[in-house]
C-alpha cells in the first residue's frame, strides 16, 4: 500500500484528483491511479517545456519573441484554410520600395533579366475637388495591404472589395492596434492603400537572347474616397476594385502565405518579400537555384547603398524567417545564396509527431 499511496501523493492537479476521490474504494482503483499518475506526469513534463521555452525567450528581443512563438505554434498546428492569405506571384518577385521615396515618382528594380518600373499617380479628392499626387507605396504596410485585398479577392471570388469595415479587421488580425488620429495605424495603412490604388506598374521580361516583352500591369482600376458627415477632413475609402486583368490573372496565379508568418515578419518589409519570393520559387523548383550578392543586392536591397552593409542587413533578416522556418533549405556563402528543391510545406510546416502524441494522451 505504500507504493500506492507514494503514485497518490504524486497526483496534484485538483482536477486529477477529483477524478482520484470519485475513484476510490471502487474496482480497478489501482489500474486508475495508474493512469491518473501519467497524465499528471505528462502534465508536468510538458509544463517544464513550457517553463524552460519561457525562460529562453526572457533573453529575446520582442520581434524575436514573436518569431519564436508562431515557430511553434506553426510546428504544431498545421495550416487550415482561415491561416492562408493570399496574393499575386508577380507581387512575390516584384517588390515595392523599402522606405519612403520622398518626391520620386518612379522607381526602376531590376531582377535578373526582369523589370520593374513603379510610377505614381492621382486620386481625386472628395473634399477639395483636386486630382492630387500620391507618393509611391512602400514598406510593410504595403505589403500587408496588397496581401488583404489579394485574399479578400481571392475569397469572395470578385474585383471590387469593400475596406472600409474589412481593412480594420485585417489590421487587428495581424496583430496592430486600430487608432485614428494624425499617428494612428489607420491612416498609415490608409495612406499606402491610396498610393497602392494610384500607381501603376510595367514588367519587363527578357529572354536574355533577341526577345523581349512589355506589361503594362495596373494593379487597381477604382477607389472610391468619401467624407462621412461630420467628420471634418477625415476620407474614408469605401471601396476598391482590381483591374479585371489583373484580377482574372490573381485567381490564376495567387500564391498561399501562412499568415501567422507573416504577422510575425509584419514589421519588416523584406523579410516579407523573403517570405513571399521563397514561397514562389518553392512552387516549382527543381535543382539548386544560386542568387550571387549582386543578384541579391539588386532584388533585396535597393536601400542599402553598398553591398557591404547589404550583406550585414540580409543576413539578418534571413536569419529572422529561418527562426519561423527552420526547414527552409536557404544557405549562405561568400558567394551569395542558394535555394535548394523542398516540398512548399516548409514553408507551411505539418505538426510534429510529439505533438499529436500529446494530444491524444490528453485526450485519454
Amino acid at each position: 500500500m505504500a507504493g500506492l499511496e507514494q503514485k497518490i501523493d504524486g497526483i496534484r492537479d485538483p482536477d486529477l484528483r477529483a477524478e482520484l476521490e470519485a475513484a476510490r474504494g471502487g474496482f480497478l482503483f489501482a489500474q486508475i491511479v495508474e493512469h491518473l499518475l501519467f497524465r499528471q506526469r505528462d502534465r508536468d513534463a510538458q509544463a517544464a517545456t513550457e517553463n524552460s521555452q519561457k525562460t529562453r525567450r526572457e533573453g529575446m528581443a520582442r520581434d524575436q519573441r514573436r518569431r519564436d512563438a508562431v515557430r511553434e505554434v506553426i510546428e504544431n498546428e498545421p495550416a487550415v484554410p482561415e491561416n492562408l492569405q493570399h496574393i499575386h506571384s508577380v507581387l512575390a518577385l516584384c517588390g515595392l520600395p523599402y522606405r519612403d521615396p520622398g518626391p520620386v515618382r518612379e522607381v526602376l528594380r531590376e531582377y535578373g533579366r526582369n523589370s520593374l518600373s513603379l510610377s505614381a499617380g492621382r486620386l481625386k479628392n472628395p473634399i477639395t475637388g483636386e486630382m492630387e499626387m500620391q507618393g509611391l507605396p512602400y514598406g510593410p504596410k504595403a505589403r500587408l495591404v496588397l496581401l488583404h485585398l489579394c485574399t479578400e479577392a481571392v475569397r469572395q471570388r470578385s474585383p471590387v472589395i469593400a475596406v472600409a469595415d474589412s481593412l480594420s479587421g485585417f489590421m487587428r488580425e495581424m496583430g496592430f492596434a486600430v487608432t485614428g488620429g494624425e499617428r494612428g495605424t489607420i491612416g498609415a495603412f490608409k495612406e499606402q492603400l491610396n498610393r497602392l490604388a494610384a500607381c501603376s506598374m510595367q514588367i519587363g521580361l527578357w529572354d536574355g537572347k533577341e526577345t523581349a516583352s512589355t506589361l503594362t500591369v495596373p494593379p487597381f482600376r477604382r477607389l472610391d474616397l468619401w467624407r462621412p458627415q461630420g467628420s471634418g477632413e477625415v476620407v474614408w475609402q469605401r471601396e476598391v476594385q482590381f483591374h479585371q486583368d489583373f484580377y482574372e490573372s490573381l485567381i490564376k496565379h495567387a500564391l498561399p502565405v501562412d499568415i501567422r508568418a507573416a504577422r510575425a515578419l509584419s514589421g519588416s518589409a523584406r523579410k516579407l518579400d523573403l517570405l513571399f519570393w521563397a514561397g514562389y520559387r518553392l512552387r516549382a523548383l527543381q535543382r539548386p537555384l544560386r542568387l550571387t550578392w549582386d543578384n541579391l543586392h539588386k532584388q533585396f536591397g535597393a536601400d542599402n547603398a553598398s553591398q557591404r552593409s547589404f550583406r550585414q542587413a540580409f543576413k539578418a533578416d534571413l536569419a529572422g524567417v529561418l527562426e519561423v522556418f527552420p526547414r527552409l533549405p536557404i544557405t549562405l556563402d561568400e558567394r551569395g545564396m542558394v535555394l535548394n528543391p523542398a516540398d512548399p510545406s516548409a514553408l507551411i510546416v505539418p505538426p510534429k509527431a510529439i505533438g499529436l502524441a500529446r494530444k491524444k494522451r490528453n485526450a485519454a
